[in-house]
């Protein structure tokens, strides 16, 4: 390859609002891991029944779409059909003597999108994510080099590496797979240890509370402030701008997950937080309830709970296999209210029981864990090899030509 061309020669802006139309085209996302598709909602359709999308950004087939807040991090890709997307995105249409699938791959190639990461403008620094209100400006983007490829060389190189990323893919898909079969079977073990216990001779019987179902012998329902009392009047909100000039050593949590680190906290014991908000709570694709302990910060999407007198990891475990969707509240975003945890009733094991099923929950979990992170870790080099793949490519390190 030699030569390059500005990118301003290959995309050009469009900034067509979508008015009626968008009461039939299917609202479009776009994001770091699947490029562009359609946004699913909770109950399959493309969008929330009252969204006003009138104002939203018209793409047609063949598109470039770019969520300017993640493009540093490789968010864009050709849309595959007309639609609509955010007024935030930017939408570019492609000269027709450019092989679109090429463009893709160039653009997202880890070369291209460490250039981007150079020219966003926002607050804070690009690494690990961390800039604060980003956006890469069109005619930032515009003012980018692209190899000056040939048509037959571009085509080549794209049916090169739709061959190889389409097998990466493959492996991929399978290893996502075998974690979401993993993740299944530990739930399955956390929800039978903390329902049922782990003695083998324990005799189910009828609860009063029909909500509660069977429990062991020896076993009571409590409602969960008997077995926790909030403390979510110590919580303390922060923005993404006041974290970046507060960086620091302490893990600060959103809804039961670490999303920054600041330097102060307010809380040094072991607690249980509970996740306050989101369609997580709903679908599950991570824990809504977990056990800390240290000194940490939490923001006001996750509930704090100090257990009483109770172990806070066996509480975490109890709350994590209820099924929360009868306490919800909310129509366009799930909203689990303290009131609505507190009431909450849950079967708990008697005292006795307490540690053995701590480290049964321990040593089985434990087990899976340790296969979860060996798979992700796989998952990891096959991503990192699809990225070097691509780059190697769109960059002229590979001759792809007559590669079967």
């Amino acid at each position: 390859m030699t030569g390059s061309v500005r990118l301003k020669w290959l995309l050009s802006e469009s900034d067509v609002r979508a008015k009626t139309a968008a009461e039939t085209l299917p609202l479009l996302s776009v994001s770091i891991s699947w490029g562009v598709r359609r946004r699913e909602a909770s109950d399959g359709t493309t969008r929330a029944a009252s969204e006003d999308l009138s104002n939203y950004k018209v793409c047609r087939a063949g598109d470039l779409v770019i969520n300017r807040m993640r493009a540093f991090q490789g968010a864009l890709g050709i849309a595959p059909e007309d639609g609509v997307v955010s007024p935030d995105y930017a939408v570019l249409r492609v000269d027709p003597k450019v092989d679109k699938r090429w463009l893709n791959y160039y653009l997202s190639s880890g070369s291209t999108v460490s250039t981007m990461a150079s020219i966003v403008r926002g607050i804070g620094g690009t690494e690990a994510g961390n800039v604060r209100t980003p956006r890469l400006n069109v005619s930032d983007l515009q003012s980018m080099n692209a190899p000056l490829v040939s048509e037959e060389e571009q085509r080549a190189i794209a049916d090169y590496l739709d061959r190889e990323t389409a097998r990466i893919d493959t492996l991929i898909k399978e290893q996502q797979r075998l974690i979401e079969m993993l993740d299944e079977r530990r739930v399955a073990v956390m929800n039978r240890a903390v329902r049922q216990g782990i003695r083998g001779n324990l005799r189910l019987r009828p609860h009063d509370d029909p909500s509660i179902g069977s429990i062991p012998e020896g076993w009571q329902a409590f409602p969960l402030r008997r077995l926790a009392t909030s403390l979510d009047g110590a919580r303390i909100p922060l923005s993404a701008e006041d974290r970046a000039l507060r960086q620091g050593p302490y893990p600060y949590y959103g809804a039961t997950a670490i999303i920054d680190r600041v330097d102060d906290f307010l809380f040094d014991e072991p607690l249980v937080l509970v996740a306050e908000d989101g369609f997580g709570l709903l679908f599950r694709s991570k824990p809504i309830a977990v056990a800390v302990d240290g000194k940490i910060w939490v923001n006001n999407h996750a509930h704090v709970l100090r257990a009483n007198d109770v172990p806070a990891p066996l509480l975490a475990a109890r709350i994590e296999v209820e099924d929360v969707a009868p306490y919800l509240s909310g129509s366009r975003q799930p909203k689990f209210t303290a009131g609505a945890l507190k009431g909450m009733r849950l079967s708990f094991p008697p005292p006795e029981e307490w540690q053995e099923i701590l480290d049964y929950l321990d040593g089985e979990t434990g087990k899976i864990d340790t296969l979860i992170e060996e798979t992700e870790r796989f998952l990891g080099l096959a991503r990192e090899r699809r990225s070097a793949i691509i780059t190697a490519a769109v960059t002229g390190q590979i001759d792809v030509r007559g590669v079967a």
